[in-house]
């Protein structure tokens, strides 16, 4: 295997894993606020800032990996990206700082404030729909180069169904994923009444999903005929993400085995993602960076490499001495220590 697609698989694992932490951080906010508004944040609240206290500084780590990984084994993305997303990476970076704000006041304040808990809840929505302009731009036709220069057309953006389709799927990811994993979480901890609500919350948004999904589908047979083309030729890993959907939602209703039903849930998603890349190949921004055309230097390519494999042997294990201490530790997740 080329390092190429070593490369480009070690990108799509940061991707996947930051899809599904950030996706329960973004939604677990949106949920808090929900909650204070409609007077449930004391059935809600505690359960949540159990979840979030040991794990919200970890979240953008794997972000930052694909970040730095995708100009590092693709330099022209960095050149296209970087012009192009000038002005929602720069929103994306204020709402993350005001995210960072809310967690300070939060757990060092003297009271917790309904201003920053909307910017906290407001935050976890409009950042994904932000980050979501990347992957629309990534089909193409959005960009204008001219004296040297990466442009991103606007009203062209702005008018699309595809990019709206794109941002509307993002948002209803995050609360998806987010109530699957907090019923997990709320059975686990034998909160009942959080479990009741936040199932509630599941089951709302299994339907919006699987529409908002099949909207993105259809769009992108507008804007881009080609991948359109290679996702059918794919059918059966897409077919395999609604099998895994439709047991998601059967155990979720059912009130059963909800640590089953969120793996059902990643590996919806996990299939989805892996189709979607797949047919997206061999381009990472139609129809300027191709994978292997485009790709860096091969000595720069095996030091990557290298880096990610040292990267990964230091967070894998962090991440499980987090979630063996404070997530999935019985006396924690009940709130007795």
């Amino acid at each position: 295997m080329s390092y190429e697609i070593l490369g480009l698989s070690a990108l799509w694992f940061f991707l996947f894993a930051y899809l599904i932490i950030a996706s329960i951080d973004f939604g677990a906010g949106f949920f808090a606020y929900y909650a204070k508004q409609t007077k449930k944040d004391h059935i809600l609240n505690r359960l949540i800032a159990r979840y979030l206290s040991p794990v919200w500084e970890i979240t953008n780590v794997f972000f930052i990996f694909f970040y730095y990984g995708l100009a590092g084994f693709f330099p022209d993305a960095g050149y296209y990206y970087g012009s192009a997303m000038l002005i929602p990476g720069s929103i994306i970076l204020v709402l993350i700082g005001i995210r960072g704000s809310f967690y300070a006041f939060e757990n060092y304040g003297s009271r917790s404030s309904l201003v920053y808990t909307f910017l906290y809840g407001a935050s976890g929505l409009l950042i994904p729909a932000a980050i979501a302009t990347g992957l629309t731009i990534s089909e193409g036709g959005f960009l204008r180069e001219a004296n040297g220069s990466v442009y991103l057309r606007y009203t062209e953006l702005l008018t699309n169904p595809f990019s709206w389709a794109v941002v509307f799927l993002a948002i209803v990811s995050v609360l998806y994923i987010s109530a699957n994993f907090l019923t997990y979480y709320a059975s686990k901890a034998g909160d009942e009444p959080a479990k009741k609500l936040l199932r509630s919350y599941a089951l709302f948004w299994a339907a919006p999903q699987i529409i908002a999904s099949l909207t993105a589908f259809i769009a992108i047979s507008r804007q881009n005929p080609e991948h359109y083309n290679n996702m059918l030729d794919l059918w059966w890993m897409f077919g395999l993400s609604i099998l895994f959907f439709l047991i998601a939602v059967y155990l979720i209703y059912k009130e059963k085995r909800f640590g089953l039903s969120f793996i059902c849930v990643m590996l919806q998603f996990f299939f989805a993602l892996l189709g979607y890349g797949i047919a997206h190949m061999p381009y990472i921004l139609y129809d300027q960076i191709q994978v292997a055309a485009d790709a860096t230097l091969p000595a720069m390519g095996t030091a990557l490499l290298l880096a990610f494999g040292g990267g990964l042997l230091m967070l894998i294990p962090s991440l499980i001495l987090v979630m063996r201490m404070f997530l999935f530790d019985a006396e924690y997740v009940k709130g007795k220590k």
